[in-house]
């Protein structure tokens, strides 16, 4: 039985949790044991390069189920001929083939004039998944942002020429990752860091053929081009931007190839949720949405920990610390999230210690603890009283006193309450 040829494009959250399912699915489709491979170029140049592939293989294996082999592409251009045919040969044999984050501008000098893109078409072609994510998918299109560039040295907004091989599925796009990302705070990072003022200088050097694509973060596209359906997967929406004029397609929405060639003649089924937006200044633009990310999820277990300490609720406290370390561990393999994991292991620490603290002052209400035998006594107390044995009913009163729980006799009956042990 022939493979499916699909490809994926995600916005970010490629090893997050939010595209397990994503994963698993594609995986599904391939119906025998995958032959996975991580193209690692994208981040090759990084120090740190080993971990990040480690990192990927632990997310495969431990969230997909899927064990996935390092095609050891960091390097193409200076490669020796065995390490470069040894990456080749691992490419050329995988169904299965992820490449994620790192820097587009280094991927397509590496891989340029080399047999990578060629391997990576042949996929699409004749079978298999392919799945580019963040970096990786910015190099897709016909043109590239080179964000580093533009974002980090302060270049100005040009386009670097793309992989194009989107041109294989008659798609004249320039892919945009992180399409709304807003880390930024006050200042527009929409537009995988761009900004909607530098995006329309990049929109105004395109070619009248060719418009964006945007997919936002932990968001993706699912491509098979044997039918030629998109489905949008994710929590956000993908935008196809034309001079300007957006039209955004919902998570969940069943595309065809044409809705993304020539938004203007659509032929997405009724369930496809599109809609028009005209161009966005950046400060008319609408506050993002809380979006998954440890940080939303370090923010949320606070809330439940500092809730439980007040209402004092040791078990609903522990398990606040349990779910935040279970997110730490989820999201452990996505990349974006380094500073996230900081602050919440250090929020881990925090509540660990409020824990010991709380705990020493006794957490629980001891009221709901004594209480019960309190109330025994006190009904011993009624029942001497009722026989006017006041000397009885006071030794009873003093004990209780020692022992910290003062009883007052008020009209509206006995009450009592906790008090510093005599």
């Amino acid at each position: 039985m022939p493979l499916p040829r699909i490809l994926t494009i995600m916005g970010s959250g490629e090893t997050a949790p939010t595209m397990m399912k994503t994963h698993r699915a594609l995986v599904e489709r391939l119906g025998e044991a995958p032959r996975a491979v991580v193209l690692d170029t994208p981040y090759g140049f990084q120090a740190n390069a080993p971990e990040l592939a480690a990192r990927a293989q632990e997310y495969f294996r431990k969230s997909v189920g899927l064990s996935i082999e390092v095609a050891g592409l960091h390097r193409v251009r200076d490669a020796d001929e065995l390490t470069l045919a040894q990456g080749l040969t691992r490419v050329r044999d995988a169904n299965f083939l992820f490449a994620g984050p790192g820097s587009p501008t280094y991927a397509l000098r590496q891989w340029a004039n080399s047999p990578v893109p060629g391997e990576i078409l042949a996929k699409l072609r004749g079978g298999g998944v392919v799945t580019f994510a963040s970096a990786a998918a910015l190099t897709l299109g016909r043109f590239t942002v080179p964000v580093y560039e533009i974002y980090k040295v302060g270049e100005d907004p040009y386009w670097l020429d793309g992989l194009d091989l989107l041109a294989e599925m008659n798609l004249n796009v320039a892919v945009i990752p992180h399409y709304d990302n807003a880390e930024g705070g006050h200042h527009d990072t929409r537009f995988c860091y761009l900004g909607e003022s530098r995006l329309r200088i990049l929109e105004e050097r395109l070619p009248d053929d060719a418009h964006v694509l945007g997919i936002d973060e932990h968001t993706g596209i699912v491509i098979d081009l044997d039918t030629e359906s998109v489905t949008v997967v994710g929590n956000g929406t993908i935008t196809v931007r034309v001079k300007g004029e957006s039209t955004v397609f919902s998570a969940g929405s069943e595309l065809h190839l044409d809705d993304l060639r020539n938004p203007g003649g659509s032929r997405s089924a009724p369930g496809a949720a599109a809609r028009v937006v005209p161009p966005t200044p950046a400060s008319d633009a609408a506050p993002a949405a809380e979006r998954a990310s440890l940080a939303t999820d370090t923010a949320r277990c606070e809330r439940n920990f500092n809730a439980a300490v007040e209402a004092r609720n040791a078990e609903d406290a522990a398990r606040a610390v349990l779910e935040l370390e279970a997110a730490i561990h989820a999201w452990s393999a996505d990349t974006n999230q380094s500073e996230d994991g900081d602050r919440a292991r250090a929020a881990v620490r925090s509540m660990i210690v409020k824990l010991g603290q709380a705990a020493a002052g006794g957490l629980t209400d001891p009221r709901s603890v004594i209480g019960p035998f309190v109330e025994g006594l006190l009904a011993v107390r009624a029942a001497v009283r009722a026989e006017k044995r006041y000397d009885l009913s006071d030794v009873v009163r003093d004990e209780l006193l020692a022992a910290g729980v003062e009883v007052r006799d008020t009209k509206d009956g006995v009450q009592w309450e906790l008090r510093p042990p005599a």
